[in-house]
């Protein structure tokens, strides 16, 4: 799911885990009743040193080894207990070209929730190489994710079906609800002590630790998708601390994981709609030049794949859901349509799925690909950081019982929404019982901020963040976001949109004042 940016990948992975969701929107009081005592985190300085791993390859394959260091910053695992444990968070760098002193850093945030910064600035250090020229542009693994105390499943991982498909059928809400607690269980057990202090509230804090390390009075920050979550929840607890802030499709703040999920399933229908409209438009369309028949041909292939699924290279089954997850990516850029298009004439015409295979291991998790993973990361580490992050930001969760009487409505309401991608975006809804009811903060009080302008970017023709949802955010954090109206395709608009990144790179290099305005479809 995507409270903003969905994942990639060819399984519906099943995640939920236990453990209270550390949110402590300001300091708290530790047990003398004074205030905990963070200097042993505020003094810590960096060492950067050259990439390894998996970073590093991608790193030298870009060409880039020279301008990016890698490092870490270490964090206290509970803030209200600083000396309980801590999390080292790993870093990346990539180093100013500027002439003279840089102006300081700029903190990149990919969205997710779950998504590795160090793999993706790695990978994508040409796309952010302007902003080089003012910054050190920097990018880091939230708790939980990637290097940093990676979050898992464990066997939970192999389900590819909906909980409850079992031998009792999907419509059978006791199995259902056995189920969940089964995958509850394992996603405790082989997640460690940072599942149950995962979550925004906690990686705002983590971020202005790393403010700190990096030397910065201010954060510089540009946040895609969830990282305008994340944005939007540091503004809130240190106002103070906020520099030249962008937020690039733009989260909601205050809808629960159910209407998250129903927003962002309406949302990719419609840009699968656009896609066979344009398909269909042009000549060697596999579905045909009938729109409206191209999208029964659709619905109706999925089907047929989760009934009789493909052989893949490697012995595995391709399923109409592993289908769905390749599309809830390519959807994200209108770049990705014709390679989509030709990817999916291979299948219909030849029952070959390897290009759509192929599609989804270059496509990722935010608005540049993410790809790339070190060897101890776990394989299924973006969804299960995606759902503990999301369900500890929800104070939402359904008990047994309202779980068992409504999870046939729920059903039909999301295939209604999407007959294509309802199913998977059922999943978050349900994948959250188990967990105790997460932080209200985000909820109730991250509005009315009292920063610097910061610069809002909602995209009319987003799949995963509707635009009304950039006006909502705006509407709460209150006159100090500044609204800019992309009127194009694609999840978020700096890279996909000339007059956007114009914009924006105005702002964070030069200061430019932000005014609400409005950027043409290109």
């Amino acid at each position: 799911m995507r409270g903003a940016c969905a994942l990639a990948g060819v399984t519906v992975l099943i995640v939920v885990g236990a453990g209270a969701p550390g949110a402590f929107p300001a300091a708290s009081a530790d047990a003398d009743g004074g205030r905990p005592d963070l200097s042993r985190y505020y003094t810590q300085k960096i060492k950067w040193s050259a990439c390894e791993g998996a970073t590093g390859d991608v790193a030298e394959a870009t060409g880039h080894a020279k301008d990016v260091r890698c490092g870490k910053v270490t964090v206290p695992l509970d803030y209200g207990q600083p000396t309980k444990g801590t999390v080292d968070l790993a870093m990346i760098k990539m180093r100013s070209s500027a002439s003279g002193k840089p102006r300081g850093s700029l903190l990149l945030n990919f969205g997710g929730p779950g998504g590795p910064g160090v793999s993706a600035l790695a990978g994508s250090q040409k796309e952010f190489g302007y902003l080089s020229k003012g910054y050190d542009v920097v990018s880091f693994d939230p708790r939980g994710v990637g290097e940093s105390a990676p979050v898992s499943c464990g066997d939970a991982a192999d389900a590819t079906e909906e909980p409850g498909a079992g031998e009792k059928g999907s419509d059978d809400p006791a199995a259902l609800l056995a189920q969940l607690r089964e995958v509850a269980a394992e996603c405790a057990a082989k997640s460690g002590p940072v599942l149950g202090h995962i979550g925004t509230v906690n990686v705002s804090r983590d971020m202005d630790v790393m403010r700190q390390a990096l030397g910065d009075k201010k954060l510089n920050y540009l946040g895609f998708s969830y990282g305008t979550r994340l944005g939007a929840v540091y503004a809130a607890q240190f106002p103070k601390k906020v520099g030249r802030m962008v937020l690039d499709g733009v989260d909601t703040l205050t809808e629960p994981v159910a209407e998250q999920s129903l927003a962002t399933a309406e949302g990719r229908q419609t840009a699968l709609d656009n896609f066979l409209a344009w398909c269909t438009g042009n000549a060697g369309c596999v579905f045909g030049t009938d729109a409206r028949a191209a999208r029964q041909g659709m619905v109706q292939l999925i089907r047929d794949m989760d009934e009789m699924p493909l052989q893949a290279a490697d012995g595995g089954e391709f399923t109409g859901q592993d289908v769905v997850g390749v599309l809830s990516q390519a959807l994200y850029s209108r770049q990705a349509w014709p390679a989509l298009s030709q990817a999916l004439g291979g299948l219909l015409a030849d029952g070959d799925p390897r290009a759509l295979i192929r599609m989804s291991g270059g496509l990722g998790n935010g608005p540049v690909g993410m790809s790339w993973r070190a060897e101890d990361v776990p394989a299924d580490n973006m969804t299960a950081a995606l759902m503990a992050v999301n369900c500890a930001d929800d104070p939402d969760r359904p008990d047994a019982a309202r779980i068992e009487k409504e999870v046939g409505t729920l059903r039909k309401e999301f295939e209604e929404a999407s007959p294509v991608f309802g199913k998977s975006m059922l999943m978050p809804v349900l994948l959250c019982f188990g967990r105790p009811a997460g932080t209200d903060y985000i909820r109730a009080d991250v509005r009315d901020v009292k920063t610097p302008k910061m610069l809002l970017v909602g995209t009319r023709g987003d799949p995963a963040t509707p635009y009304r949802w950039t006006e909502e955010t705006a509407e709460r954090l209150g006159s100090q976001a500044v609204v800019l109206d992309n009127k194009g395709d694609g999840h978020t608009g700096y890279l996909g949109s000339t007059c956007v990144r114009d914009k924006v790179d105005g702002f964070l290099l030069y200061g430019e004042k932000p005014t609400a305005g409005t950027c043409a479809a290109e």
